[in-house]
């Protein structure tokens, strides 16, 4: 498969960056672990697991400059990830596969595991690591968890949009972006049968992510990460800290 790799690099609406507040560097991409750049850490990722293109999207002018010196493209950003998503997506179509500069421990396998885990078919992967393999990999890491009947899962950064009907699920995530102060949106574009399911603790997460995906007429998937630390960014410079001491493992 030809794949083309989207790095989100974007500066929040508020402007609220506090890694790069405790760094003392413009933007958290630039925070450094093991003599890298996360951005130059992530990159490095993407191109071990053979990415033919790689973009990154960015505004603010060191991130940039950091990305080119990497030797990547550099795409413009909108307001929000899925906005940046979308944009990219126009420009360079299925398959995508997409990331976050924060990303900071991102390996080569864990792309290749998503890809592989994808099956035909399929119009969207995303890939999820469960609790107890980030607790073993990670302990006393601090993420959110999304309880399903097949145990607790956090959120990977790490999607593939495999197809051109992937578009569906980027609109439907714009939407989410936009009720984020209007939950009851949110629940209803869910549906009440599937939230009374996931409250009562009686869905699979590949039941749930099924769901919603055909919810958008898509066919979407989980793809289940192998290694705990998958689940691992940096929001907050405790986050950090954690990376820069699991990257002195490696």
């Amino acid at each position: 498969m030809t794949l083309t790799a989207l790095v989100l690099a974007g500066t929040r609406p508020d402007g609220a960056d506090p890694v790069a507040a405790s760094e003392g560097v413009a933007h958290k991409a630039l925070a450094v672990v093991a003599g890298q750049s996360l951005l130059a850490r992530v990159v490095g990722a993407l191109e071990a697991a053979g990415a033919t293109t790689i973009a990154v999207a960015a505004s603010d002018p060191a991130v940039e400059a950091e990305a080119r010196r990497l030797g990547t493209m550099v795409v413009p950003t909108a307001r929000g990830p899925s906005g940046s998503v979308g944009l990219a997506f126009e420009r360079f179509g299925a398959p995508l596969l997409v990331t976050t500069a924060d990303n900071a421990l991102l390996d080569a396998a864990w792309v290749r595991e998503i890809v592989a885990g994808t099956p035909p078919g399929a119009d969207v992967s995303l890939m999820l690591a469960r609790r107890d393999r980030v607790e073993a990999a990670a302990p006393g890491s601090r993420r959110t968890w999304l309880k399903f009947a097949d145990g607790q899962w956090s959120g990977c950064n790490l999607f593939l949009l495999a197809t051109p009907q992937a578009a569906r699920a980027i609109g439907a995530w714009q939407q989410v972006e936009a009720d984020r102060k209007r939950p009851w949106r949110i629940a209803r574009r869910l549906g009440l049968g599937t939230l009374l399911r996931y409250w009562r603790g009686r869905l699979t997460l590949a039941e749930g992510i099924g769901r919603v995906g055909r919810g958008l007429g898509i066919v979407a998937v989980p793809v289940a990460a192998s290694d705990g630390r998958a689940a691992i960014d940096v929001d907050r410079p405790g986050d950090l800290a954690l990376v820069r001491k699991l990257a002195g493992r490696e």
